[in-house]
């Protein structure tokens, strides 16, 4: 690891923490000119595909995820935080079943699986969008489900 001070090649660790974010906060000190810096590392993901319903295939990208959920949480009690935990969960769900492809069925599944014990109001809009709700029957059936 390079000093962001003198440029020199040597540094020694002086402390090391795990983050919220499933990185690694390290604390170092240059060996030539003494100056304190701190990095972090992040172990680099695979790319995760999405397999959606018309068999295209496109990038698991977690800003959709938190944007999809975020408008089925507006103006419900859910804190920015609470929605990127839920997408966090998701992806890692995801990515621990160690499949290079996932159906979006599965995606949409994960995060009503989420929503339902986040917030009911929340899980019945995303879920009117993700199963697509024709009438309000539709409706009805999946608030007597919960």
């Amino acid at each position: 690891m390079r000093c962001p001070y003198c440029n020199y090649k040597e540094s020694k660790v002086l402390e090391t923490r795990d983050t919220d974010n499933h990185s690694i906060r390290r604390r170092r000190e240059c060996l030539k000119c003494e100056k304190r810096f701190t990095t972090y590392e992040q172990l680099e993901k695979t790319n995760l595909i999405i397999v959606k319903k018309d068999n295209s295939r496109e990038i698991f990208d977690r800003q959709k995820l938190l944007k999809s959920v975020q408008i089925a949480c507006q103006k419900r009690p859910v804190s920015t935080e609470e929605i990127e935990k839920l997408a966090i969960r998701v992806e890692n769900e995801l990515r621990n079943a160690m499949e290079k492809e996932v159906k979006s069925k599965k995606l949409g599944e994960l995060v009503m699986e989420e929503l339902k014990s986040l917030d009911k109001v929340a899980y019945i809009r995303f879920a009117s969008v993700y199963r697509d709700f024709k009438d309000v029957k539709s409706f009805k059936k999946e608030i007597e489900n919960i």
